[in-house]
């Protein structure tokens, strides 16, 4: 068992958070920024911003263009790298398939884009008899399939999304199956959640009562894989109004 060893009690330093603003204050589609946009992004002066800058291109963070504009440099990719290279996709996937296949008796599964195709990457198999056979490393066109919605799905649709995506045979006319698409930091598509099993079985009548287990289990791989958490429905059912008691007029 891990030793989980509690927090430093210390504060951060000024400076750095003052750095670290800066830094994170580009967003998804910058190019470049204007020293105005980043002091308006931060709420610091410029001259500040400009001494924090020297700092983070001296270390190959920032660049400062021609014009005057900034934009991040290719550390930001070697650390993107590192990473990717540590973060265990099977770590936190495996364990939370092996829960939903518990919870649902359906077989769960996590794809990813693979070229033209979509590939499963980790798969938890259904413990019926009757169950799709396919085995991680298999793949499957990028067709009308639930898991292949999901995988063509971009953040900002996803981030409106309410419902996970049913389809029944798109794939194989006797299979159904349920996605949702999972994104990690920086709002990219890491890969797709599936629960799928025979039509006969997994109906849509049947997918809309896993709803608020499948969503809930998304919303776990999401925060744990570094991605923002989807505002997502959860199908609660809304409170039973009571009634209002009449009084005798007096």
């Amino acid at each position: 068992m891990v030793k989980i060893r509690p927090r430093p009690g210390v504060t951060g330093v000024a400076s750095a958070d003052r750095v670290l603003t800066v830094l994170t204050a580009f967003r998804t589609g910058d190019t470049a920024v204007e020293l105005a946009e980043l002091a308006e992004r931060t709420g610091l002066i410029k001259s500040t911003i400009m001494r924090l800058m020297v700092s983070l291109e001296s270390h190959g963070l920032i660049t400062r263009m021609a014009d005057g504009r900034y934009q991040l440099a290719t550390e930001i990719m070697r650390l993107n790298t590192v990473y990717q290279d540590g973060l265990d996709l099977e770590r936190h996937i495996t364990p939370l398939l092996h829960r939903l296949t518990q919870e649902t008796g359906e077989t769960a599964s996590f794809y990813v884009r693979h070229g033209a195709y979509r590939m499963c990457l980790y798969r938890v198999n259904s413990p019926h008899h009757l169950r799709l056979h396919m085995q991680p490393g298999d793949t499957r066109p990028m067709d009308a399939a639930a898991g292949a919605e999901a995988l063509r799905t971009p953040y900002a649709m996803a981030e409106k999304m309410i419902k996970p995506m049913y389809s029944v045979g798109a794939t194989d006319p006797h299979a159904s199956s349920m996605a949702l698409p999972i994104f990690g930091a920086g709002e990219s598509l890491i890969g797709a959640l599936v629960l799928s099993g025979p039509a006969s079985r997994l109906t849509a009548e049947q997918a809309k009562s896993f709803y608020p287990l499948f969503q809930s289990a998304a919303l776990e791989l999401t925060r744990s894989l570094g991605g923002d958490a989807l505002a997502i429905d959860l199908d609660e059912p809304a409170p039973k109004k009571t009634a209002k008691k009449k009084t005798a007029k007096a």
